[in-house]
């Protein structure tokens, strides 16, 4: 169907444009983003570093030759589809502290302008010099028709603190850009579904563009209608969803909220979950190929006492290496990050890809990452990469093992898998040899 035709067949139908996010992608319309294979990226942020030995596999090789150490155990299921990266590190330097410069750098590969935010006995500093990765290749695909987008991507967060500093923003538009994410999913939902009602005013989607969509299923194709009504059946569970968490909110008057609180740190899982669901059906749906993922924020100090843990888990991270408790915590904490990474990866390979071949994890690539390789140490060497799913043609089921290379090296690899070949990224003093060798 061409643009005109497909102009023209919207408009005979008579559809509204609140309707537009249910058709986006029925391959049956043949929009101009169907024309080739769909690659997507996904960044995943836990912070405070690792316990390495219960983390790193101990050798370069086979995946299918070695288990998984404890902290990565949730991920055997996928072990073909793996590739842990011990060896790429953070080189940037200048001002700021590790735990600032391991956030605002992460991403940008760049060092953070002078500020006045002061993070531990380090100089101050404030934002970064540039650009993420992520908005990087969000701008080259969203150049192209071929693979332009509705939101070109999207930034997820999990009891991301509601406050604005090098800690908690790890994504930028540019230099002194940060783009903060949203942790909410009513916000979420309301932004990928165009709706104005706040969280004490969901109401249904559906009802909006039911008669429209009835059109729609009466003049598509089989393949289509089973599509459209996956999406439509998980805009109604998502709906069920928020509106029994209003329901059971408390109806006596709540407090005022103490300033750096966002959602409270019980609902840490359930919030994951949603936001999960809502990312999945995000790319089911070709709103976006490009996404974050981010848990708290650099220094976070969750209290994950669904997994046994009530201490900061900050706090844990600055115990000596000789506290074994405070280390068989920080392993299950990490652990239970890897369990929502395993979540992730499992919805993803379930779910077919729309129009194409296989499923969304075969062209969907996750990477797992830190501001830290160790906590008490703050060291930015080793920061943890760990990559799954099949988005950008690495060869996976493998553990590498670098001599301390400049993580620059990575994030320009990330961008020439979606063919977007550029020559240097942040720092041009950390990308001289190119994009990290053996990874295809």
């Amino acid at each position: 169907m061409s643009h005109q035709n497909r102009r023209d067949f919207l408009r005979n139908i008579g559809v509204s444009a609140a309707t537009l996010p249910f058709i986006g992608n029925l391959p049956g319309l043949a929009f101009a983003n169907q024309a080739r294979r769909k690659q997507r990226l996904v960044i995943m942020f836990s912070p405070n570093g690792v316990v390495p030995n219960m983390f790193w596999p101990d050798q370069e090789g086979d995946l299918a030759y070695m288990p998984l150490k404890e902290s990565l155990r949730p991920l055997e299921p996928f072990k073909t589809k793996l590739l842990t990266l011990h060896g790429v590190c953070d080189r940037v330097r200048g001002d700021g502290d590790a735990h600032m410069r391991g956030m605002g750098c992460l991403l940008t590969g760049i060092e953070l302008f002078p500020g006045n935010v002061q993070g531990g006995s380090d100089t101050p500093a404030g934002w970064a010099r540039g650009i993420s990765i992520d908005q990087e290749i969000k701008t080259f695909l969203q150049n192209d028709p071929a693979t332009r987008t509705r939101f070109g991507s999207l930034e997820f967060g999990v009891m991301v603190p509601n406050r604005a500093d090098t800690w908690t923003r790890m994504v930028y538009a540019g230099a002194n850009r940060p783009i903060a994410p949203v942790d909410d999913p009513y916000q979420m939902f309301n932004r990928l579904y165009g709706r104005s009602r706040d969280r004490e005013l969901v109401g249904s989607v559906l009802d909006d563009v039911r008669g429209d969509l009835q059109r729609i299923a009466g003049a598509v194709g089989t393949e289509d209608r089973r599509l459209l009504e996956e999406h439509q059946a998980f805009v109604r569970e998502m709906e069920r969803d928020l509106r029994a968490d209003r329901e059971s909110a408390p109806v006596h008057p709540m407090p005022p909220l103490e300033p750096g609180i966002r959602n409270e740190n019980a609902n840490i899982p359930r919030t994951t979950r949603m936001q999960i669901e809502l990312m999945v059906n995000s790319f089911t749906a070709d709103f976006t190929r490009i996404a974050t993922l981010q848990f708290t924020n650099s220094v976070g100090m969750a209290r994950m006492n669904w997994i046994g843990v009530n201490e900061g888990h900050h706090e844990l991270s600055h115990r000596p290496d000789t506290d074994f408790p405070a280390q068989t915590h920080l392993t299950n904490i990490n652990k239970w990050f890897c369990e929502q990474l395993a979540y992730l990866c499992r919805r993803l390979d379930q779910t077919p890809e729309p129009g194409g071949q296989g499923t969304l994890l075969d062209n969907t690539t996750i990477v797992w990452t830190n501001e830290l390789g160790k906590g008490n140490s703050h060291t930015l060497d080793n920061i943890p990469w760990v990559v799954v799913g099949g988005g950008l043609d690495f060869r996976l089921g493998r553990s590498l093992r670098f001599n301390r290379v400049p993580h620059n090296r990575l994030l320009l690899s990330l961008a020439h898998g979606f063919g977007h070949r550029i020559a240097r990224f942040g720092n041009p003093n950390f990308c001289g040899d190119g994009p990290l060798s053996n990874l295809t």
